[in-house]
């Protein structure tokens, strides 16, 4: 329940199938903005103001996932004409829900650039990742920084370890662990002004959909849990998600959702974490700018050419 046409995000799913099914692409047919972390709300308002129909708008993305991917799931050996053919149906099906625009995000670059030979204009966006250079210690990685960043990230370890009684990574969370990760969701979505659109459950269902990558960092202090954060662990990186808490501590954020995911990537040799979007705090803290994919089709002739100005 937390995509659907109540909450603004319409799924539809086109598949390619010759024989069987080849290829496939989620779409979503979208009456908003929220959970899509490469923002057009300034095109948003730019239509509103020149008197233009912004919504709906087709949207080809993973909802409240700001990771890169691909966005055309093709079979194995299926040809280039799949691909041709589901970014047809595409600006098809952009057509039949009458949608101002259509927009892939955090695509490859790979798709970006085949998608700019289709008609699409790219745009250039980046979010904050930390990249293992071989690692063997958390202290290797601080080595590795200059003087000032390096007593900083000791000073907000210590200071954020002291208030605390233990950090644990849990691979299989319990019903009780998943009922305060939601519940830390949701204070924290309230205490900073977000919306909670992650319905009650969302929590639960991942710890059966997806157990081998789902991870829960828990965070005790007092005898009790405070704070958690969601995480997913692949071969290829860490992917940080939700921090929640329902008791403030200093520094406890950057403990949980940055440092102990870096401390993890490096005792798993994993290549890279991605702790997210946005946050340029995170370059202070060893993370590095990195580049973020998206194509754009605007239907509106003058509308598209000030977007395409703009991404250029």
């Amino acid at each position: 329940g937390s995509i659907g046409t109540r909450t603004g995000w319409t799924p539809v799913y086109l598949l390619a199938e010759r024989g069987g099914l080849v290829g496939a692409v989620a779409a979503f047919v979208q009456t908003h903005s929220y959970g899509e972390y490469i923002f057009d709300w300034g095109w948003a308002s730019a239509a509103q103001r020149a008197g233009l129909r912004y919504y709906p708008k087709l949207v080809i993305a993973a909802p409240a996932t700001p990771a890169t991917g691909r966005r055309i799931l093709l079979a194995p050996g299926a040809g280039p004409e799949v691909q041709a053919a589901l970014v047809a149906a595409v600006r098809e099906l952009g057509g039949q829900a009458s949608c101002s625009s259509i927009h892939w995000l955090f695509c490859t670059a790979e798709e970006q650039a085949a998608l700019e030979g289709a008609g699409y204009f790219a745009r250039s966006t980046y979010q904050f990742h930390w990249h293992n250079r071989g690692y063997a210690t958390f202290d290797d990685f601080l080595g590795a920084l200059k003087s000032r960043k390096r007593k900083q990230l000791r000073k907000e370890r210590a200071k954020a370890k002291a208030a605390i009684e233990q950090l644990t990574w849990v691979e299989a969370p319990s019903e009780e662990q998943l009922d305060d990760l939601d519940r830390f969701y949701r204070v924290t979505a309230d205490n900073h002004g977000g919306r909670d659109y992650l319905k009650p459950g969302f929590f639960h269902a991942l710890a059966k959909e997806l157990p081998e990558a789902m991870r829960m960092v828990e965070v005790v202090a007092g005898g009790r849990r405070i704070a958690g954060a969601l995480f997913f662990e692949t071969p290829a990186a860490l992917y940080g998600r939700y921090w929640g808490a329902d008791t403030h501590v200093d520094l406890l954020h950057f403990e949980t959702a940055y440092y102990a995911g870096i401390e993890r990537a490096i005792e798993k040799q994993l290549p890279l974490f991605e702790a997210g979007a946005q946050g340029e705090h995170k370059l202070l803290r060893g993370f590095e700018p990195s580049p973020t994919y998206s194509a754009h089709w605007i239907r509106h002739a003058g509308l598209a050419a000030a977007i395409q100005e703009f991404c250029e």
